[in-house]
């Protein structure tokens, strides 16, 4: 916990109101800085560190010399004063070569060319013939950077000895979104209220709004979009933009710039015009008047992110025109400043055969046709954010359009913030899943870097929707998707275990009784999820509304492709979406390399057969089973890994702090209790078509398909607000 606050630097009291007197309850997150517990470290790192030197003042050099000394005074336990001058040694240089003399006497400035504007190194070495700790960058967000990355390599106790870390994002734009409404419901929110306290700003600034920039900043997050897709348009009126300036002021010190989802039809809600057409003159003069409006509250506004013509959003369709033409009158308006254009690529029209189709049919035709400060941000899955799906074709097929892809953080399909589910194998599955676009080793996250394509836009965005919970996301463990989001959109090589590690060891304890076993459930959490959801491709099976129960029977709602029967397509004969040539053909999306093998029943990889394929119960699978054994085997499997994580939990107890592992524990047993409704649900009702008996040997469902059907309706954990309960479109 954070044990000291820094008077001159007033924005840092608060992260902690008397935090000493508290047990610990998640609202550090990965910034905790504890005293480091390993005796002979921390000698070593006492002699190593003894005082921190800056030359330079600004306000973003000021939030890292304040974040550094708090880091180092907790870890070291014992304070570390501020120098502007070299001490005999101990000293941690920090600057760039144009504002620190120390820095550029060092003479880095090759090296650093090669590191970008946000790029920083970090290396023992020699300062004025003495021995120092180096962390210098081309701009002050750079050594900002490398202060969260030294202070990582602290918190996880590596060594300093002939430290040399050279260190730069792969991507530009690294954007965690917010579903937040104005009336401060967050939709697919399960943490609270929204962070963002509309009522007393601009007068009151929550110090909070300090501690999430650098939350963000502290894994190289750049932006920030503050309110919710489905947008509402007051969010672009003088009245919210007072408030939005005053976020941006507390975000820029950290290197966050704020950026505002809007409402297509704008100009018609406010009443200046009776059509938002992006052809019409007038509407492209309303939008560059709004914008630099907008830019005149917030000088670094970051630009506009647009859900169009999406589940009852407005967009340039309604006006006979294409996402090009909507997205290019905007990137025009934003242009002069600098600002971009986050394009969704989330679409799929109700009268489509397939709603896997959807993007690429309505986007691939306008390839090359969006101006250069648009990126389209693409959902990693051809649906919605699923357990897991099979990439979206947009990936690769798009070669002169800027694309980016958007994750989920807040856990919508994955049990809200009762479950336990790290995403990092989700996100890395991704974005190491090779599109073959250009052969070989295309791999998405390749692509998102701009080396397959010459895309001159790169970023990452994900949709995190913390609340006002004192941890920020509700279930303690949701947290490290988060981190991991950060880490990957700043390297998408780094693995998914390794960013557990760390976040483990930095969030609770680098006691390795601890990290092992911790470990080992987090690795295993997401494939529990997929395994007692929807195993061996199967999606979507879910309560519509809410998301959060199993309803694999529903099939009746406002239209096809928002039920269950759609997606599974179970009968008697089998189950599966024929997604082949015989079937709504998707497989053409993919280039020859992927669709062969997805259009194969025995070279598609299991996971995502009936993703693919309508499969008879009787197809023999790699395990010699049954398609039908493999299934009921598979949901079971995901039963026992929830419980096998119980198990690993409770063993743990006594060696973190008793308030969080209470929390977990109590949250994994709400897990396996779900994940038995989940696996009868699922298993009886396909049964019901199957006709096929559950394998000998497995636990029987205790209740009959009626009953799990009847919890459908009276037993779930409700969001305040979602898309299917009300359409924002204007009328």
């Amino acid at each position: 916990m954070f044990k000291r606050c820094l008077p001159w630097f007033l924005s840092l009291t608060c992260i902690l109101v008397a935090q000493t007197a508290l047990a610990e309850d998640g609202y550090d997150m990965w910034l905790r800085y504890p005293a480091v517990s390993d005796t002979r470290l921390l000698k070593q790192y006492r002699a190593q560190v003894k005082h921190i030197v800056s030359e330079t003042d600004s306000p973003i050099l000021r939030a890292a010399t304040a974040e550094l000394q708090l880091g180092l005074s907790g870890l070291l336990d014992t304070d570390i004063p501020l120098a502007k001058q070299l001490a005999r040694k101990g000293s941690v240089v920090i600057g760039t070569p144009q504002g620190s003399p120390l820095i550029a006497s060092l003479k880095l400035d090759d090296r650093l060319a090669e590191l970008g504007p946000e790029g920083y190194l970090i290396e023992q070495t020699r300062v004025k013939a003495r021995d120092a700790l180096v962390i210098a960058a081309n701009t002050d967000v750079g050594v900002l950077y490398g202060v969260f990355d030294l202070l990582r390599q602290m918190q996880t106790h590596q060594k300093l000895n002939d430290l040399a870390i050279s260190s730069a994002p792969r991507v530009q734009h690294r954007v965690v979104n917010h579903w937040d409404n104005l009336n401060r419901l967050v939709e697919r929110g399960y943490a609270g209220l929204s962070l963002w306290e509309w009522g007393s700003l601009p007068e009151y600034k929550n110090p909070r709004y300090t501690d999430y920039a650098r939350i963000n900043a502290s894994l190289g997050i750049n932006g920030t979009v503050i309110n919710n897709v489905n947008a509402d348009p007051r969010i672009l009126s003088d009245q919210f933009l007072k408030k939005a300036a005053v976020l941006a002021d507390m975000f820029r010190p950290y290197g966050i710039k704020l950026y505002l989802s809007i409402n297509y039809d704008s100009p018609r809600a406010f009443g200046d015009l009776d059509s938002a057409d992006p052809l019409d003159p007038r509407v492209q003069a309303w939008w560059k008047a709004r914008t630099e409006k907008i830019y005149s509250y917030i000088p670094d506004f970051g630009g506009y992110l647009v859900k169009a013509d999406s589940e009852g959003q407005p967009g340039p369709q309604g006006y006979g025109r294409n996402h090009a033409e909507g997205a290019n009158m905007l990137a025009d308006a934003l242009k002069p400043y600098g600002g971009v254009v986050f394009w969704r690529a989330f679409v799929y029209n109700a009268d489509i055969e397939d709603r896997f189709r959807g993007a690429y049919d309505e986007f691939t035709p306008l390839d090359g046709k969006f101006r250069e400060n648009v990126i389209l941000q693409v959902k990693n899955g051809p649906i919605d954010f699923q357990p897991r799906e099979p990439f979206s074709p947009l990936f690769g097929n798009l070669p002169n359009t800027n694309t980016m892809i958007e994750f989920q953080v807040t856990q919508e399909y994955f049990g809200f913030d009762k479950h336990l589910a790290y995403q990092g194998p989700l996100f890395t599955e991704s974005l190491n899943t090779d599109t073959h676009a250009k052969g070989p080793g295309s791999t998405i996250g390749k692509i998102l870097e701009g080396k397959v394509f010459n895309y001159s836009r790169t970023g990452m965005a994900a949709v995190i929707n913390p609340g006002t919970d004192r941890n920020w996301t509700g279930h303690p463990f949701v947290q490290s998707s988060w981190y991991a989001f950060g880490r990957l959109a700043w390297d998408y090589t780094v693995t998914a275990e390794a960013i557990a590690d760390e976040w483990l060891r930095m969030t609770f304890t680098n006691n390795e009784k601890f990290i092992a076993p911790a470990l080992a459930i987090m690795m295993q959490s997401r494939e529990a999820g997929v395994n007692y959801r929807s195993p061996l491709g199967l999606t979507h099976l879910y309560a519509q509304g809410h998301h959060y129960g199993p309803a694999p029977w529903h099939d009746k709602s406002g239209r096809a492709d928002w039920t269950a029967t759609y997606y599974h397509r179970a009968s008697k004969d089998g189950i599966g979406f024929d997604r082949t040539a015989s079937g709504s053909n998707a497989v053409a999306q993919y280039h020859p390399a992927v669709r062969n093998i997805y259009a194969d029943i025995d070279k598609v990889p299991e996971d995502l057969l009936l993703w693919f394929h309508h499969v008879s119960w009787d197809h023999k699978m790699e395990s010699g089973q049954t398609l039908w054994e493999e299934l009921v085997r598979k949901y079971y499997a995901g039963v026992e890994q929830v419980r096998e994580m119980q198990r690993e939990w409770d063993a743990l107890e006594g060696l973190i702090d008793p308030q969080r592992f209470a929390q977990v524990k109590a949250l994994l047993e709400i897990q396996e209790r779900d994940a038995v409704r989940w696996r009868d649900s699922c298993v009886l009702y396909f049964q019901s078509l199957s006709g096929k008996p559950i394998p000998a040997g497995l636990e029987q469902p205790a209740h009959d398909l009626e009953h799990y059907k009847a919890l459908e309706r009276t037993h779930y954990v409700p969001e305040p607000w979602h898309p299917a309960s009300s359409s924002r479109a204007l009328k």
